[in-house]
């Protein structure tokens, strides 16, 4: 039989090596037995053997109302897990998962009862996943709001034209006029999908694998899908490219879904004027740019365009249909290419779209 040394050193050697923190604390709530990650959670490299585990750890709860571990634990008999707890310290704030249970022994002569003989802590910094599911919440709440009101007019729109075509009227203008809300709020749902669809990709990195890409013939594919569509709007569509651009080691969905979403964000708040999607040389990188001579972005609203379901305010953008996630899609397709877009934009003065990527001759 090994000796009760050998126990305890092995027992601290498995307690090490743990990634969760964990704390054995007395009866008293004083801390007896600790290990590395806890150390590492609680930021200190002093020992905190014999410190009261309320002094170690300034809990609060979700209204910021403080809140004594100890009290906590003594009160469980069993195993228990709570993950509405917060840790401050100063402007920073972690979430917190906590598991505790009372060690108890089966029987001994001081306490034969099998009562606590003190109890055992497990903590979890949560912050990223109480974040992350707090915004999937947030975001399938939005998404949902979203969706509400286009589904309902569309429905709304064609029983008014089945009732109408079922009473056999021979005026069909309103019967088209409903027939055409009802199309126009399905485009938008499409788009709505598209967008989704586009986000959700990006998100698990599918379709992110780096290719060669012939920026020329990209930049030529774009203005030959965009040209009919600009020359309906009434627009120029320019295409402006510096020779001997060359190539680009990037994911060919990411790249063209970016331009994509300048391009027909520019047709569509663009009256008058002209588009331009223009590729040029800036030392070792390419910059991508589409430019317009649209309704321009006002300065409060720069910083919120790249936002989830954002929309300005502005009438012009409000007659518009747009979903609010072009350019947040946008946003996290540049980041997923190691890029970041840069915007200059004057109200009544159009904008421009712009991001670099290194050549790759």
């Amino acid at each position: 039989m090994k000796s009760g040394g050998t126990d305890h050193e092995q027992i601290l050697t498995i307690v090490n090596n743990l990634a969760d923190a964990v704390f054995s604390v007395d009866s008293d709530g004083i801390i007896r037995l600790f290990n590395a990650a806890g150390l590492n959670l609680l930021d200190t490299n002093s020992s905190i053997e014999g410190k009261k585990i309320d002094d170690v750890f300034t809990l609060e709860d979700a209204d910021g109302k403080s809140v004594h571990l100890f009290d906590q634990i003594k009160a469980v008999h069993t195993v228990t897990v709570d993950d509405s707890l917060r840790m401050r310290s100063g402007d920073d704030v972690m979430r917190l998962e906590l598991t505790y249970a009372p060690i108890r022994s089966s029987y001994s002569t001081n306490d034969p009862s099998g009562t606590s003989q003190g109890y055992i802590v497990i903590a979890r910094d949560v912050t990223r996943l109480k974040s992350l599911e707090e915004e999937r919440d947030e975001f399938i709440s939005v998404v949902s709001h979203e969706l509400r009101t286009p589904v309902a007019v569309a429905e709304g729109t064609i029983s008014n034209a089945q009732l109408m075509l079922g009473r056999n009227l021979e005026d069909t203008r309103q019967i088209k006029k409903n027939l055409d809300e009802a199309h126009e709020q399905v485009v938008y749902l499409a788009k709505m999908v598209n967008d989704l669809s586009t986000l959700s990709r990006a998100e698990r990195g599918i379709a992110a694998e780096i290719e060669r890409i012939n920026v020329k013939d990209m930049a030529h594919d774009l203005f030959n899908e965009y040209a009919s569509e600009a020359k309906n709007a009434k627009l120029h569509f320019n295409l402006e490219l510096e020779p001997g651009l060359g190539y680009v080691e990037a994911s060919r969905l990411y790249l063209h879904e970016l331009l994509q979403n300048f391009i027909t964000n520019a047709i569509k708040y663009t009256k008058e004027g002209s588009i331009t999607l223009s590729v040029s040389s800036v030392g070792k990188n390419l910059r991508f740019e589409v430019a317009d001579t649209g309704i321009g972005i006002s300065k409060s609203d720069q910083s919120k365009i790249f936002d989830k379901f954002y929309r300005s305010e502005d009438f012009r953008t409000r007659e518009t249909n747009g979903t609010g996630l072009g350019l947040y899609v946008t946003r996290k397709l540049a980041r997923k290419m190691g890029t970041k877009i840069e915007l200059r934009s004057r109200l009544n003065h159009g904008s421009t779209f712009s991001f670099e990527l290194p050549k790759n001759s």
